[in-house]
């Protein structure tokens, strides 16, 4: 029996899929993260502006806010697998795209917020279908928690490595060399993609709804379940307040701690190595009993980290923050991503993951447009502490109604059998 079998902390990987695309998504990842650091640092090169590097990721993310919840309602009962694919395919060709307009010297700003919104556009199909897929690759629901937490460790160690990478690519060759290797990476998702096999048949034979009447009937099932309105309701508002902080780095990097590119990597491979550390965690955790309790301190947690950062101007006080906040971060992040999981209907799973992306994903690129505006005109300093005070005194809102949310939860974990 292989060691993966044995292991708490690797249970995920007794199936096959998870492990074939856990394997592709290592490189792919590894290529976005190196993408996100050289975007962010070509934007405020080129510009020089907060607001605009705001405006960038602002474009990246609207449109799974726009379009989150119809995607999800879409999604019921079509082919996951090809529909991630068509995504992964645009993405390559958005990364290649940004490639040639780099390399050859020619790249604006517009350029940039014109891709930005297709690759925004490809992501609120993608994420979605992602999350809904994810069940499919865990064939035991009981090993669920687990993937999903291996997938945020996967995440987080891409972001450890990606941004180093990054910043030393970008000081020796420049931005340009950091797409292209990002369009090259997609292949390995695309062939692991490719090679899995499924017992059960990825398009399912239901009535489909309409796609209005499917996100409303989602929009009705949430409303009317405390643990999951208050979860999706509590990380909506971390995504917007907290989550941004990401966007205004390249200002603390230059602007605060007086460093270039490479003290970019550095701190984003700081949170990385944080957030590594919190999915580590949560992956060998074997119930779902106490994770709201997690969410709650992990959110104060985050706030205060993240209030303590923006304070600081000590470049080795401030990669200890950054690791910090990374932990608390995807704590808060994965911990309710593994409640709505496991407490949603599975006839509903599509159309309330859609909700989860879109109010821990899609509210962020409005977050990040208010904090580019924000630091502008009061610092981007005075713009972190602010967002950091909010999301403490959310997480005492949530941990102050945590054992009325678990007496409602309690009932939905034994009929399914995961205590």
């Amino acid at each position: 029996m292989p060691d993966w079998e044995k292991s708490t902390l690797f249970r995920a990987f007794r199936h096959r899929n998870f492990r074939l695309f856990y394997m592709g998504q290592i490189v792919s990842l590894s290529g976005l993260w190196m993408q996100r650091v050289a975007m962010n640092w070509l934007v405020y090169r080129i510009t020089g502006s907060p607001l605009l590097l705001g405006t960038v990721d602002f474009m990246t993310q609207i449109p799974v806010l726009l379009f989150g919840s119809f995607t999800g309602a879409f999604l019921e009962g079509r082919n996951l697998r090809r529909i991630i694919m068509i995504c992964q395919t645009i993405s390559m060709l958005h990364a290649l795209t940004l490639a040639v307009l780099t390399l050859s010297g020619v790249v604006e700003y517009w350029h940039i917020l014109i891709l930005a919104a297709v690759i925004g556009i490809s992501d609120s199909f993608e994420v979605p279908a992602r999350q809904g897929f994810t069940i499919r690759l865990v064939e035991d629901e009981k090993d669920l928690g687990n993937g999903i937490a291996l997938t945020s460790t996967l995440f987080n160690v891409t972001r450890l490595v990606g941004p180093s990478i990054a910043g030393m690519v970008i000081a020796v060759v420049g931005e340009g060399i950091c797409f292209l290797m990002n369009g090259m990476a997609y292949s390995a998702t695309l062939t692991a993609l490719f090679l899995m096999r499924f017992r059960k048949p990825l398009v399912t034979d239901q009535v489909r709804k309409s796609v209005l009447e499917g996100m409303k009937e989602g929009v009705r099932y949430v409303a009317s379940f405390l643990p999951l309105r208050n979860y999706l309701g509590a990380i909506a508002l971390v995504s917007f307040f907290a989550f941004p902080y990401m966007v205004l780095l390249p200002v603390f990097a230059r602007e605060i701690l007086g460093g270039g590119p490479r003290t970019l990597g550095f701190l984003m491979g700081a949170t990385g190595l944080g957030a590594l550390a919190g999915s580590v965690r949560l992956a060998l955790r074997k119930s779902p009993v106490g994770l709201g309790r997690i969410m709650a301190v992990s959110c104060i947690l985050l706030g205060f980290s993240m209030a303590a950062f923006s304070l600081s101007r000590m470049f080795s006080l401030s990669l200890v923050l950054m690791a910090c906040l990374g932990f608390f971060m995807v704590s808060t992040l994965v911990s309710c991503n593994t409640l709505v999981q496991t407490l949603v209907d599975e006839d509903k799973r599509n159309r309330v993951m859609s909700l989860f992306i879109v109010c821990a994903m899609g509210i962020t690129p409005i977050g990040s447009l208010n904090a580019g505006w924000l630091a502008t005109h009061i610092g981007a300093p005075a713009t972190l502490f602010a967002g950091g005070t909010i999301s403490l005194g959310i997480g005492l809102l949530l941990l102050r109604a945590w054992p009325s949310m678990w007496a409602l939860s309690e009932p939905v974990y034994r009929r399914k059998n995961l205590l």
